[in-house]
């Protein structure tokens, strides 16, 4: 009898275990702050813009760079790291892909050339560790 009682304590045991390592609230990051609007002109946005247009013509299938032309809003949340909320407003620029003058770009005006798109970018960042990861990309055109 000892032993079938030994075996269910178990059993249940195993079960609480399993049941509290796939609770979806224990996965869900704990938000320290807030979103909260915050300057454009910071230089870690600066740094996550940086990024996230790197990763955006990496994959974009335009033979043109697409660079921004208005930062439309950036919003902060404090999680185990900082998380960046960007909306930008892109536009196609003069330079191709291939090139390695990317210094001198200027927005086409040319109308078969010219293309515009919004984006929201979503970087996650630990900026003392110099560690920022596009968490998120969502662009469309205008």
């Amino acid at each position: 009898m000892t032993s079938l009682c030994g075996s269910f304590l178990l059993l249940l045991t195993l079960l609480v275990t399993f049941m509290a390592s796939t609770d979806p609230e224990k996965n869900k990051v704990k938000v320290l702050r807030e979103l909260k609007v915050i300057d454009a002109s910071n230089f870690n946005v600066k740094q996550c813009l940086w990024i996230a247009m790197q990763e955006y013509n990496k994959e974009s299938e335009d033979k043109y760079i697409l660079q921004v032309v208005k930062i439309v809003r950036v919003q902060l949340q404090v999680t185990d790291h900082l998380e960046y909320f960007i909306d930008v407003e892109l536009a196609r620029s003069n330079c191709r892909k291939l090139s390695n003058n990317n210094e001198n770009c200027v927005i086409q005006e040319n109308s078969k050339l010219e293309k515009k798109v919004t984006c929201n970018f979503l970087v996650g960042a630990l900026p003392w560790n110099g560690d920022f990861t596009v968490m998120k990309m969502q662009c469309g055109d205008t």
